[in-house]
């Protein structure tokens, strides 16, 4: 890695002076990285979004947003994006794969800097936890049940399932783990650097939340998804985040995994709605439906701000605030999906609680991820769009700033490292390591500056695209190749494929090389990793 930049030595150095009464601070910044779990580009206020998330949009007023930030689309690619600085592809990550022996996570390059590392919450990486170099874990691998889940494990050993009606709820039980793993620190390893990853499981689906936070938005999306874009569209021009029109809605696209129409009328009532058709279309019955599904998913996000603000203040306590770098961000957008697992979906149980069990579905999924096109697993804006919210007072001035620069989960480890004063692994067992994929993003911290690289390449079951400078070339499936001009339409409505036929060439000729090459670094055949996304579990 390059040497730290004067901006940031001179922010550690700052760092260093301990207040009076406090313990010295280490040297090395603390780390935060919060992952939520389909959580749409503009839920959070500060991207905005109506959900009340004070915590979050203070990290922003005293941080940095950056406005084009990417994920995977899904669930596991994005944690191996995040913890590795590779492309999935380029470390196997499709649902069986294993990554190759070189594919370190992130502890592993932070141990020999004096780190400690805890993890919390949603896992979904191979391998098991400690393995991965984290000291402490709390991995929650039921993902169908935020009430009582039956497999969970501390330190890679199972705990006892959660009994019914003990007041677990998953989001509070994971920030409870984290604190408790930041009380040990300070009681055992004070004046030592530590790295939490914190991993939420919302609000991905089930809806689940307690009814006291539910009953905060219980009236709050009578007026529908219509409207909830259109606001959220005109806040997110006023805060100069979005400037695109708004595209209409998309009546079609949905998950081919969904079930059918009349499957989930059946098994949920005659308020469920299949399709994002116009608010106006939908009866009475289905509005309130809709309304109350939304305010489930409000209530999720709403927790998540609550519990990550306790979080916060335990670090606080521990007086190392400071010097701690906050990242958040969102594993993909918000997810159309409409399946039933688990326990399966009680009629009669409130919606929200144990025995029900919804999904946001494509209407509210498109206000959620307003203002772009698709959802979860496509790799349009919609599907890979994501907040990043950066903070750290002793690190850099700017506060409340926008960062335009594109930037990808793959820049995580990259930009910690040179935060950190560490250098990623030139050989693992004798073997060469191929160069991270990423790129630092503490030269964005002082400016709004461009970042360099190449290209930014995406693909997730049979979706694919290219980003190069503000060209993007993005398909569905077995679809044609799209081309948009990002600089001028980032909501991809103006479909230039036909006018610009050279770069439509140049760039799909750039993405295959990278697939290809992608496939053959991280041991996978073509064939293997297309099929093995058909065995995954939907929704994961």
């Amino acid at each position: 890695m390059t040497a730290l930049r004067p901006a940031v030595l001179a922010g550690l150095l700052l760092a260093s002076v301990p207040a009076p009464g406090a313990e010295p601070a280490p040297r090395r910044p603390n780390i935060v990285v919060i992952l939520a779990d389909d959580m749409g580009y503009s839920d959070a206020g500060c991207y905005g979004g109506e959900i009340r998330t004070p915590v979050l949009d203070g990290l922003a007023e005293n941080g940095l947003r950056f406005t084009q930030f990417y994920n995977t689309a899904r669930c596991w690619p994005s944690r191996a994006c995040l913890l590795t600085g590779f492309y999935a592809q380029q470390v196997n990550r499709d649902p069986m794969g294993k990554r190759p022996a070189w594919a370190r996570l992130l502890p592993d390059f932070l141990k020999p800097l004096g780190y400690r590392s805890y993890q919390s919450g949603k896992w979904h990486v191979d391998g098991k936890v400690l393995d991965g170099g984290f000291d402490r874990s709390y991995d929650l691998e039921d993902h169908d049940r935020n009430f009582h889940p039956r497999k969970h494990l501390l330190d890679d050993r199972p705990l006892p399932p959660v009994e019914p009606g003990g007041g677990y709820y998953t989001t509070t039980a994971i920030a409870r783990r984290a604190i408790e793993m930041l009380d040990e620190h300070a009681a055992q390893h004070a004046g030592t650097p530590f790295f939490l990853y914190l991993a939420f499981t919302v609000p991905h689906f089930p809806l689940h939340a307690p009814p006291e936070d539910i009953a905060v938005y219980r009236d709050r999306y009578a007026a529908g998804w219509d409207a909830v874009r259109r606001e959220r569209h005109a806040r997110l021009k006023a805060m100069g985040i979005a400037d695109c029109a708004l595209p209409a809605l998309d009546t079609e696209t949905i998950p081919g995994w969904n079930l059918p129409e009349a499957k989930l009328r059946e098994a949920l009532g005659p308020g469920e709605v299949a399709r994002a058709v116009p608010w106006d279309s939908l009866s009475p019955e289905q509005k309130a439906f809709q309304a109350e599904k939304m305010a489930i998913h409000a209530a999720m996000v709403h927790r998540m701000d609550i519990e990550i603000g306790r979080v916060l203040d335990r670090i606080r306590a521990m007086q190392v605030f400071e010097n701690t770098a906050v990242f958040f961000v969102s594993d993909n957008g918000a997810s159309a999906e409409q399946i039933i697992r688990g326990d399966k979906h009680d009629p009669a149980a409130p919606p929200g609680s144990a025995r029900s069990y919804l999904c946001l579905g494509p209407g509210w999924s498109t206000a959620s991820n307003t203002p772009f096109r698709l959802h979860k697993s496509w790799v349009h804006e919609g599907g890979i769009a994501t907040p990043l919210i950066v903070h750290w007072p002793a690190g850099f001035r700017a506060r409340g700033e926008l960062r335009h620069a594109p930037g990808h989960l793959i820049d995580l480890v990259p930009t910690i490292l040179e935060m950190t004063g560490g250098k990623a692994f030139a050989q693992w067992e004798g073997r060469p390591v191929p160069p991270l994929a990423g790129r630092s993003l503490v030269p964005a911290f002082a400016a709004d500056v461009p970042l360099p690289r190449d290209f930014l390449y995406f693909e997730h079951s049979g979706n694919r695209a290219i980003r190069m400078a503000n060209w993007k070339l993005v398909a569905q499936e077995k679809g044609p190749w799209e081309l948009y001009d990002l600089r001028t339409d980032r909501c991809e409505q103006e479909n230039l494929a036909a006018r610009e036929p050279a770069k439509v060439a140049e760039m799909a000729q750039r993405w295959a090389t990278l697939q290809a090459e992608f496939r053959r670094q991280g041991g996978a055949t073509e064939k293997a990793s297309e099929e093995k996304p058909e065995r995954a579990k939907p929704g994961e």
